[in-house]
């Protein structure tokens, strides 16, 4: 690439000015047609940095520069660029995601700052018009990828062409490649490498004959006969097709005789009942893998195909005036007619798109979303209840749990009872217990799926020491679990929960290298993976609102042999540096810094007891004729030392000393100033300063009066002796249950009011099962969100197909029932978050077979295929057992039988 040496000759601020004037014209005018350019993220971010004026680069005086960017390089996000006379035509690589791979620039903005920047290579995308309706414009950035056959001669090639262009378009581009005619050829879509139909109508799109993307399209020459020759599909020879055509006619007749190796795919064109595919529309396997699932689940195809109008509630506000229920049923019943083609579920999307607003357009989106917004949204429009009762449970008040479950149920019921209840909703306890004074709160809370954590190698074992600077506590090592992938911020918050950190107080990390801070953690984006496992990580704990205050680094010292002498001797950094603020203006008294280094070192003073009796506390006084022993500093002065104060902890008595200590303020010219010695003085603290550099020099005589070997000992990050070993087996759904069960304290930001207590408390909260649904929806916490990260789990679960016992997990021992289900369906996530695919695996019943629901394709599969790292959401019934009498306590509706003749 060539270097660009272009400049814009504008400040920083005025070239963000410019761009935002430029984005804001634009962006009302924007039409299809138009054009945008595909702009690396990683440029765009430090452009950003660069006219924000954002820190980049800081010195050891705390200086700063912004760096310009240097010229726009996109070469990270294509594959190859080739020339075509003289046009350059460059391949985006796969499964690039906006927002985080690019960003896309109108064409005016793009040119600006090519102007400024220069570089490339200009990765420009048309603006289409998208949607049901066809209004919505959306940029292009991956037009359709097409595989071409053609026949009977055998060659390949592939081709980008727009989902807007025409089928007459792409015969033309077709019969281009292969040097024909269009008189000569005819196209067929050959989804599955089967002739599904002649594409003839030439003036519709791409997008309206569902072309989706890497299909493949075959081209046949018709000779003079209007016949093809034999020809053996893809050269294999496993399947001998003969095609006979009559050019007059726009039906061919078609004689396939196929050579069988394996199991075969079922083609969802012309399937039986149960086996129809849905069209991806673009980005809607999430939706399609949903909905297979629970056009599946037996109960619901009961009653959809079934006369289910006569429940649905036209006035529920809370509903969606029973359209999202009749967009579902219609779509149930098409999926389950005998023989259908696949399916476009365009009228479902349109619905979707209008009462969920988030999963319109054609981005990807969560399944789990979909399916809980679904669930939800069916359950409010076939509400059988009209009028909603007010109704308030009361708190437990030591009534036994079965009484205070059963009314809550109860009032739940009153106020919400569907099918999706009778089918999908259970109820779990949930306790929370008041740190202070053990108030404890029982309540009784449904639930329509089970979010279970995945706890696995995912998270990295850290080791952070933890000081204060107000001398409250001595030095404490926390280890903690966070994201192998996750970010400081993560790091920050587990500490914070450790640590037991007040909400008026903050951590401010450090990385400890050679006895000094070598950088201070603070950019919340910031990755762990830059932490190294032999790192030394320390966390100051200050309070969260100080004004007008620098940082006082307290840097320790201790005399030690010069390795180039063997009489010389200086002082030389050792232990952990302290960090505490300090409030100040412009200037700083060396009695302000001496008082709070002495607060930093109050904790690690010994304790003193001699000639001390506890019946004397109260009326000690601080003789002048005994003060404690003399300190030298390394300039030999005598310190005036004053018994000030005595403090009572934990049974003994401390010694506090009001001594000056042998401390050297390190000036704005790295000269050391003595705060041992002289009158009280104020120092000129520079404004661009950010930090109060101290040197405290520790003779031999001063380390006797203090601990100082929690100061000496900074762990690494990764602690050997409290490392949990790796997990080698295959992570069980159990443990994830267990997990998701477990007790665990509240985090800060969802503090709990005690009643009793009259203020927010960090309660421990336990959540029990305690009455289970007839279909138990699990879903594997596989994704984690932040505002420019998206991360994926992709830990094996080793989840049971048959005999998942959870009886020993249902707190109501009052039911008796075996708790067992069995696995009928799960939804499948691959790839990364954005440019994944979400599939669906569903046991058909009534054949107790296995299939794998691709969109369009469907194909069988073995049960020991079922299990994989991809599953995502997984769909239990359950099993009916000689007990079935002993309800689990959710009612079934009248007039709705299970489908019990198809398990």
């Amino acid at each position: 690439m060539k270097k660009s040496t272009i400049t814009s000759n504008l400040s920083p601020e005025k070239e963000r000015l410019a761009i935002r004037d430029i984005s804001i014209a634009t962006e009302s005018l924007t039409k299809e047609g138009d054009l945008f350019y595909l702009l690396t993220h990683r440029w765009w971010h430090n452009w950003l940095d660069y006219v924000d004026g954002l820190e980049v680069a800081a010195d050891n005086n705390g200086f700063t520069d912004f760096k310009r960017p240097s010229g726009i390089n996109n070469y990270d996000l294509i594959n190859r660029v080739t020339t075509k006379g003289s046009d350059v035509c460059a391949e985006l690589r796969d499964g690039l995601v906006e927002g985080t791979d690019y960003i896309l620039l109108p064409k005016a903005v793009w040119n600006q700052l090519h102007a400024w920047y220069g570089g490339g290579p200009a990765l420009a995308r048309k603006v289409i018009s998208s949607g049901i309706s066809q209004t919505e414009l959306s940029v292009e950035v991956y037009p359709l990828r097409l595989q071409l056959h053609l026949i009977p001669k055998g060659d390949q090639s592939s081709i980008r062409i727009s989902k807007k262009e025409t089928v007459g378009e792409l015969h033309k581009k077709a019969c281009e490649i292969y040097g024909l005619t269009t008189e000569q050829t005819c196209i067929w879509d050959y989804f599955g490498h089967r002739k599904q139909s002649l594409m003839n109508d030439l003036d519709k799109s791409l997008d309206d004959v569902n072309i989706q993307m890497n299909q493949d399209i075959l081209v046949e020459v018709i000779d003079s006969s209007g016949c093809t020759k034999p020809v053996h599909e893809n050269g294999s020879g496993s399947n001998e097709l003969t095609v006979f055509v009559d050019p007059s006619k726009n039906h061919t007749t078609t004689r396939e005789v196929e050579k069988t190796h394996g199991q075969t795919g079922v083609s969802t064109r012309g399937s039986s009942g149960g086996l129809t595919g849905l069209h991806n529309l673009g980005n809607t396997c999430f939706m399609n893998s949903a909905i297979q699932c629970l056009v599946h689940t037996p109960e619901f195809a009961t009653y959809f195909l079934d006369d289910y109008h006569q429940e649905i509630n036209w006035h529920n506000p809370l509903g969606m005036v029973g359209e999202l229920a009749v967009a579902f049923g219609d779509l149930l019943r098409k999926l389950w007619a005998p023989g259908r083609n696949s399916v476009a579920p365009r009228p479902f999307k349109a619905k979707l798109a209008r009462f969920a607003p988030q999963f319109s357009g054609y981005n990807q989106h969560d399944s789990q979303e979909l399916l809980a917004f679904l669930l939800d949204g069916l359950h409010e429009d076939l509400n059988r209840v009209k009028h909603k009762p007010y109704l308030n449970s009361r708190d437990a008040d030591g009534r036994p749990d079965e009484e205070v479950a059963d009314e809550y149920w109860s009032n739940h019921i009153a106020r919400n009872n569907s099918i999706i209840v009778d089918v999908c909703q259970g109820q779990y306890k949930s306790t929370l217990v008041c740190p202070v004074c053990d108030k404890m709160s029982v309540t009784f809370d449904p639930f329509m799926y089970l979010s279970l954590p995945l706890q696995s190698t995912s998270t990295r074992t850290m080791t952070v020491t933890v000081f204060t600077c107000d001398g409250s506590a001595l030095p404490a090592a926390c280890t903690i679990n966070v994201p192998k992938q996750g970010r400081c911020r993560d790091l920050i918050q587990a500490l914070s929960n450790a640590c037991s950190l007040k909400h008026n107080e903050k951590l401010l990390l450090a990385e400890i290298r050679n006895h000094l801070i070598n950088r201070f953690l603070e950019e919340p984006l910031m990755s762990l993976s830059s932490i190294r496992d032999d790192d030394h990580l320390a966390a100051y704990k200050f309070p969260k609102f100080v004004k007008n205050f620098k940082f006082l680094q307290l840097i320790h010292r201790r005399e030690e042999q010069d390795s180039g002498s063997s009489q010389q001797k200086e002082w030389k950094p050792y232990g952990t540096p302290l960090v505490s603020p300090i409030s100040c203006e412009d200037t700083v008294t060396s009695g302000d810094i001496q008082s709070a280094v002495q607060t930093l070192l109050s904790p690690m003073l010994k304790v003193k007891t001699e000639n001390v009796r506890h019946s004397d506390i109260s009326n000690v006084s601080a003789p002048a004729s005994d003060p404690p022993p003399a300190v030298n500093n390394s300039t030999g002065a005598t310190n005036d030392c004053i018994l000030a104060d005595l403090k009572q902890e934990c049974g003994n008595i401390k010694v506090i000393t009001s001594q000056r200590l042998p401390l050297q303020l390190v000036d704005e010219n790295n000269a050391c100033i003595d705060l041992s010695i002289g009158e009280e003085k104020a120092f000129k603290i520079p404004s661009s300063s950010r930090a109060i550099l101290v040197f405290i020099d520790w003779s031999h005589k001063l380390l006797d009066n203090y601990e100082s070997t929690c100061l000496e000992n900074l762990p690494d990050v990764k602690n050997g002796a409290v490392t949990k070993k790796t997990r080698n087996e295959p992570l069980s759904l159990y443990t994830c249950l267990e997990a998701f069960l477990r007790e665990e304290p509240l985090v800060p930001e969802d503090m709990w009011y005690c009643p009793q207590c009259k203020e927010r408390r960090q309660a421990s909260k336990k959540l029990d099962l305690w009455r289970l649904p007839e279909v138990l929806v699990i879903h594997l916490k596989r994704f984690s969100y932040s505002r420019s990260m998206k991360h994926k789990l992709e830990t094996f679960v080793n989840f049971p197909i048959y005999d998942f016992d959870l009886t020993n997990y249902v707190a109501n021992k009052r039911n008796s029932r075996q708790q067992l289900y069995e696995l009928y369906a799960l939804t499948n996530h691959y790839g990364g978050m954005g440019s994944g695919h979400y599939t669906a695996y569903i046991k058909l019943l009534d054949e107790n077979r296995w299939y794998n629901f691709d969109d369009t394709h469907i194909s069988p599969i073995n049960e020991d295929e079922v299990r994989s790292g991809a599953a995502y959401v997984l769909f239990y019934r359950r099993v009916k057992t000689d007990t079935a009498s002993a309800s689990s306590g959710a009612p079934v509706s009248a007039g709705h039988n299970n489908l019990s003749s198809q398990k």
